[in-house]
């Protein structure tokens, strides 16, 4: 399906830069540090053609003006947000066509986590930053409740076999506090012993896929009996709707 590799480049403590990788051109989404991303063109012979940017948060923006000033290149990035060396903002329903990788990617603009953040999907494959994580979502640093769930609820209507690239690794934490809003939950269970071994091993637990999110996320699942039931233990009171139910678990989230 793929015209191009994906792999992962670790960098600070958990988080994960995206390289896209065609022959020797590479594109890179959300480089926090340019040292990995140099590192593995220095590796791997590779240059750089582009930079994906999907918020403006430092551990996603911070290396790009190393990386231009080594070589410059298109970096695309949210036109909601002001991010030094984003040379073209880009805003929803845009698309960002990496002809060297034979890829063209859409556009999805999810506030939220910040007020610009957006996405880059093409069939089969997200690139989401800080929005939807393995088992859970971002802060709500600048947005709000409502726009967020609104965010969410958008990925969530992606065909169910699309990869979800995400920029942290939070799995195993966050499966931790799905166990505990769903409890009798057999999905999150035997997600949290595959997320143990494959972490045990030293292999990122993502890409996760939207089926699995839909099954195991308790950010995405706002619908299921538990997780209203579960925000009705933090409200006291039965929440009125989708927002307030997911409101009411992020907010539990947050002090978990």
């Amino acid at each position: 399906m793929d015209t191009f590799e994906i792999v992962p480049l670790p960098a600070f403590e958990d988080n994960y830069i995206w390289a896209l990788q065609r022959g020797d051109a590479v594109a890179v989404v959300d480089p926090g540090d340019a040292a990995p991303v140099l590192d593995f063109l220095d590796r791997s012979g590779a240059r750089l053609c582009a930079i994906l940017v999907t918020h403006h948060h430092g551990d996603h923006a911070g290396g790009i003006a190393d990386l231009i000033a080594r070589q410059p290149v298109p970096v695309y990035g949210p036109g909601r947000e002001d991010i030094a060396g984003v040379d073209h903002p880009v805003t929803d329903g845009d698309h960002v066509v990496l002809v060297e990788l034979g890829v063209d990617f859409e556009v999805v603009e999810v506030p939220g986590h910040t007020r610009g953040h957006v996405a880059y999907y093409r069939r089969g494959v997200l690139f989401c930053g800080d929005t939807l994580f393995g088992a859970g979502c971002g802060r709500l640093f600048e947005g709000t409740p409502a726009q967020m769930q609104a965010s969410l609820a958008r990925l969530a209507a992606l065909p169910q076999e699309t990869k979800i690239y995400c920029a942290h690794e939070y799995t195993a934490s966050n499966l931790r506090f799905a166990a505990a809003v769903e409890p009798d939950s057999v999905a999150v269970q035997r997600r949290i012993e595959r997320t143990a071994a494959l972490r045990a091993e030293g292999r990122p637990s993502l890409p996760t896929t939207l089926a699995t999110e839909l099954d195991t996320n308790p950010f995405l699942r706002w619908d299921a009996p538990a997780v209203i039931a579960a925000a009705r233990d933090r409200l006291g009171r039965t929440p009125a709707d989708a927002v307030e139910v997911f409101a009411a678990i992020r907010e539990w989230k947050n002090r978990y």
